[in-house]
């Protein structure tokens, strides 16, 4: 193992802990701020924890002492009593501040495709101010624009997947035919670990090499796991009242009207080469046995700090 020390936000997370297991691998010291020191680590002792601080940016410098690179993944999915986008955007500052104080040498930030200050959904106005935020610093950086992330733990994929399996059609918002290029959540960790290792400022579009439009995206997900539905149009308003439904009876946030609009208005596609590899027919495949065969649930997983997020 190296001294030099790379530095995760969440690495018990989704993204994160892909993100520290490639740092493991490569024999680099790796420590991890959260705001969950006590959810179940795949790490063992191999692993520094310390919590975010936000509210006391002092030691929040001191946690990033001696780091040579950050990464970070800190964001909220979407606005509820106990957290909101303003304060992911305010947290985040502190911490890109924390790290210059600190003398990080560079900065490996997971934003979004097609961020922008001026776009009229908070989340994706909220990565274009942050990117801002990061280039004043003036601390070398690397900015990496995702789409859409899957794996076993992750959300959107798995609960299409969930939904096919419980209900006998599937509701689409408009025509379905805004598109996305989901990426596999290793090969984005792949690219962030890589990008650790650069210089110089670099803005990469973080995608797949598939490009679905949503409808093709259930229809796939639908035929390898087993559940062929019909898929119906349906207008904006009732696709969300039917998704709050479903979202009361798993107690759980299942898509926003933000969501819904950043969709439509094809903001998960850029005509960019793709960064990742790995193709998420072949992956559903080859998971289609536990694809959606329960319910990941983002609600829960801000609330219990402790559990592994694979089992919420």
């Amino acid at each position: 193992m190296t001294d030099e020390i790379h530095a995760v936000t969440g690495a018990f997370g989704f993204s994160g802990q892909y993100i520290a297991a490639r740092l493991l691998e490569r024999g680099l010291t790796v420590r991890s701020l959260t705001n969950s020191p006590g959810r179940a680590n795949p790490f063992g002792g191999r692993i520094q924890v310390y919590p975010y601080n936000f509210d006391a940016p002092a030691k929040l410098v001191q946690s990033l002492e001696g780091v040579s690179v950050l990464y970070n993944n800190y964001w909220v999915r979407f606005n509820t009593r106990d957290f909101k986008h303003a304060i992911a955007v305010e947290n985040s500052v502190t911490l890109f501040d924390a790290a210059k104080k600190a003398g990080v040498k560079r900065i490996v930030h997971v934003s979004i495709t097609n961020p922008s200050q001026d776009s009229p959904f908070e989340y994706f106005r909220g990565k274009g101010e942050l990117e801002k935020a990061l280039e004043a610093t003036g601390v070398p950086h690397s900015i990496l624009r995702p789409a859409v992330l899957f794996g076993k733990e992750d959300i959107l994929i798995n609960n299409i997947a969930w939904m096919l399996r419980r209900f006998p059609l599937f509701g689409v918002f408009g025509d379905g035919n805004y598109r996305l290029q989901p990426i596999y959540v290793d090969d984005l960790a792949e690219l962030a670990v890589e990008e650790g290792l650069e210089s110089g400022n670099r803005v990469i579009d973080a995608t797949g090499p598939d490009t679905f439009t949503y409808r093709e995206l259930v229809r796939t997900i639908g035929r390898i796991i087993g559940r062929e539905r019909a898929i119906v149009s349906v207008p904006d308003w009732f696709g969300y009242c039917v998704a709050k439904a479903v979202g009361g009876m798993v107690g759980d946030i299942t898509i926003t009207r933000e969501e819904i609009g950043g969709l439509k208005a094809d903001l998960l596609y850029t005509d960019s080469p793709p960064a990742g590899s790995t193709r998420l027919t072949r992956w559903a495949e080859e998971n289609a046995a536990t694809l959606g065969a329960h319910y990941a649930n983002e609600m829960a997983r801000r609330r219990n700090r402790s559990a592994a997020y694979d089992d919420l």
